[in-house]
């Protein structure tokens, strides 16, 4: 990979420019198995060096360990980067399982005051609604959030999985920089509804998961026997069993470009994101996670990548014939979906 750095792009309207490829931090606390910390400090500064500047965490991922573990990092490099955070989701010391869902305008109050904390910093560059409560009227919470820009605690305001109308909606009360959804070639159901949405208000896209939890590196054809048990994954219904063994057989493509290129299949997906994105002209910065340095550079690389017309004639029915949906079912519980 070329020692430059990776090219910016502007988070939201007149917002600060990050570069065009984020790193979403989440795994380096839990969720994906056991964590080095050391190594995941590494790749904290591998990733500033190739001009990665928007780092993406949340107040839920280990239950607000993740936040703490950042914090050295954000510190050092205050002004060089952009940090990004979430609320909402809460969690229970009594039931591991528990996911629950708020909004109102006190918890919102207490939930940032408790991230600055952790994150050792004044203010917030971008903090997200991580998911929302259809109980609590979208205006009074994003009027809450507001309140935090006024009073200095944070810079811009975004929102996680919502549809382009809720968008739309929230963005009449504050304008909103960036839309935080999952996107990549298993999942595009945002094109539909929140991509159209976000091109009109001038709204950057953020997709999460963009290399499907990992599925699009192709390391996992029989993912079901490969993961943890700490691995969320193997709760997830795209990675178990049947559906594992014909979402592999779905890439024959991907590695058959990635060849094509002298590339990896996860750059190719990468690419791909970048590339659709701009299909719909779309401003968008995607947050691959990895806790290991060779992991972010091989993504990087990704920006530096074009597919051809026909490359990506040949991924486009991909998504529609992926086996499995993107969570399990959780009943009447609500989830963390990352």
């Amino acid at each position: 990979m070329s020692d430059k750095k990776i090219e910016t792009a502007e988070l939201g309207k007149n917002g600060p420019r990050v570069g065009v490829q984020g790193l979403g931090c989440m795994g380096m606390s839990e969720f994906y198995g056991d964590t080095d910390e050391a190594a995941a400090r590494e790749t904290l500064e591998t990733a500033l060096a190739a001009g990665v500047t928007l780092f993406d965490t949340a107040d839920i991922y280990g239950s607000g360990a993740n936040e703490t573990f950042i914090a050295p990092f954000v510190g050092a490099h205050r002004d060089e980067i952009t940090l990004a955070t979430k609320f909402a989701i809460e969690r229970r010391d009594d039931d591991p399982h528990y996911r629950g869902v708020r909004n109102d305008p006190a918890y919102i109050r207490q939930a940032v005051e408790d991230s600055l904390r952790r994150l050792n910093t004044d203010v917030i560059d971008l903090y997200y609604m991580h998911r929302r409560d259809p109980e609590i009227p979208l205006a009074e919470s994003v009027g809450a959030m507001a309140e935090l820009v006024r009073a200095g605690k944070v810079k811009q305001l975004g929102l996680s999985e919502v549809t382009g109308a809720e968008l739309r909606e929230a963005h009449a009360v504050h304008p909103i920089a960036a839309l935080q959804s999952e996107w990549s070639l298993f999942s595009r159901d945002v094109e539909r509804s929140a991509v159209p949405a976000a091109v009109e208000l001038g709204v950057t896209f953020v997709p999460y998961s963009p290399l499907g939890r990992g599925f699009l590196t192709g390391a996992f054809a029989d993912a079901g026997k490969d993961l943890s048990k700490n691995d969320f994954r193997q709760f997830q219904p795209r990675f178990t069993g049947d559906n594992a063994k014909t979402n592999a057989a779905l890439l024959e493509p991907v590695h058959k470009i990635a060849a094509a290129h002298g590339a990896t299949a996860a750059q190719v997906a990468l690419a791909w994101v970048q590339q659709r994105a701009q299909v719909h002209g779309l401003a968008v910065v995607p947050i691959p996670g990895t806790r290991k340095s060779s992991r972010l550079l091989e993504n990087v690389g990704a920006t530096r990548l074009t597919l051809t017309a026909e490359e990506l004639a040949l991924l486009e029915p991909i998504a529609g014939q992926v086996a499995g949906d993107r969570y399990p079912d959780m009943s009447n519980t609500a989830t963390a979906r990352e």
